[in-house]
């Protein structure tokens, strides 16, 4: 017979707001160095997953349910470890990127009259860092549990001279899943010598899931009244302007509308840099919202960053698979990459990406899913 006080303690745990949700691991195939890669799985009360692994650092999964229930991933990848290592860097799913997000002009820049060159891997410019990138890496996992909150945090030391950049940088990368949906990426770095740095994640999302096609059905606002101006090598001019046409999206647009009006001109879609309201900012704010009226799904991004990379996956794409199966073919997916400006370096009116021994760099981007999808 069960004692009155177990029954009691019982029924307490049955109520309770939330259970505690260990972090899970599992294989995720080898490299191809024959080394095991782990992935992590974060679960939250409302039945929200998130999935990453310790190769790279990448978020392989994110699943959320549409308006009748029914949960999907959103986010494009590849199936295991040896996939992302043979196919990721034609794409960067999910991935960490570093040392420097975007493009820095001539891939090189100066730094207390030093002038440091990288390995140019984007026409004349240095794009997302260079080789090696970040998410061909292991990366140490660390995970906990919070009770209303689990995740992982994860660590990666790029060493002096790492893909052409000073410094030795240690970089934190935390991963925490809320009972809020919920998906906060919290950044923290500090430097041996001074350098640039520029973290971001290069997520594709699909919220009417992985695999089922364009995107241009969705619908996307970011929240910025002004752009910079690209050249004709997509690195800032250093002129910042008014969002206007098809790059004033501060009242939701349907993606594929505004992607026949870009193709009217001479680029194949969105891959430009908004300039935020309010940012740097101490605490996220609310900079962006996407929709998918099919399934109901929709997502919120808060950053503290300064800008935002709006990209509708413009590249030649159709040869590769996805986990459902399906190829992906140009605009399956679109990426909302919260960062410093591109060139920054090179760009003394921007915010400033330079970190000095002594100082510690942090930033927090949050991906944000409403539990009541519409």
């Amino acid at each position: 017979m069960i004692s009155r006080p177990l029954l009691l303690a019982l029924a307490l745990l049955a109520t309770a707001p939330h259970a505690a949700r260990p972090v899970a691991r599992a294989s995720f195939g080898k490299t191809a160095e024959g080394r095991t890669a782990h992935v992590y799985t974060l679960v939250n009360k409302n039945g929200m997953t998130v999935r990453f692994t310790d190769f790279g650092g990448v978020i392989t999964a994110i699943e959320v349910p549409d308006r009748i229930g029914k949960r999907a991933n959103v986010v494009l990848g590849f199936r295991d470890a040896g996939e992302y290592q043979a196919k990721n860097s034609n794409y960067v799913f999910g991935a960490p990127v570093g040392r420097f997000a975007n493009r820095i002009k001539g891939a090189q820049f100066t730094l207390d009259g030093q002038t440091y060159r990288m390995t140019p891997n984007n026409g004349s410019n240095l794009l997302h860092g260079g080789p090696p990138p970040y998410h061909g890496r292991f990366w140490s996992v660390a995970t906990f549990d919070h009770g209303r909150s689990s995740g992982a945090t994860l660590t990666l030391v790029s060493p002096d001279g790492d893909q052409g950049f000073p410094g030795a940088v240690t970089l934190a990368m935390t991963y925490t899943l809320t009972d809020a949906n919920e998906l906060r990426i919290d950044y923290r770095a500090t430097t041996t010598r001074p350098t640039v740095i520029n973290f971001t994640n290069h997520s594709y999302f699909n919220l009417a899931g992985e695999g089922s096609g364009d995107v241009g059905g969705q619908s996307i606002q970011i929240l910025a009244d002004r752009i910079a101006e690209l050249d004709d090598t997509s690195v800032p001019t250093g002129r910042i302007l008014p969002v206007s046409g098809p790059y004033d999206l501060r009242q939701p647009r349907m993606i594929g509308d505004g992607l026949n009006a870009i193709k009217a001109g001479s680029k194949s879609g969105y891959d430009d840099p908004w300039v935020l309201r309010d940012a740097p900012a101490r605490k996220p704010v609310l900079v962006a919202r996407a929709a998918d009226p099919a399934s109901g799904r929709a997502m919120e991004v808060l950053t503290t960053e300064p800008s935002m990379q709006f990209y509708t996956a413009n590249g030649e794409w159709g040869k590769d698979a996805g986990p459902s199966g399906a190829i992906y073919r140009r605009h399956g997916g679109f990426a909302l990459e919260t960062q410093h400006l591109p060139d920054s370096p090179n760009q003394p009116d921007f915010p400033s990406t330079v970190l000095r021994p002594g100082q510690v760099f942090t930033s927090t981007t949050i991906y944000r899913f409403p539990r009541k999808p519409s």
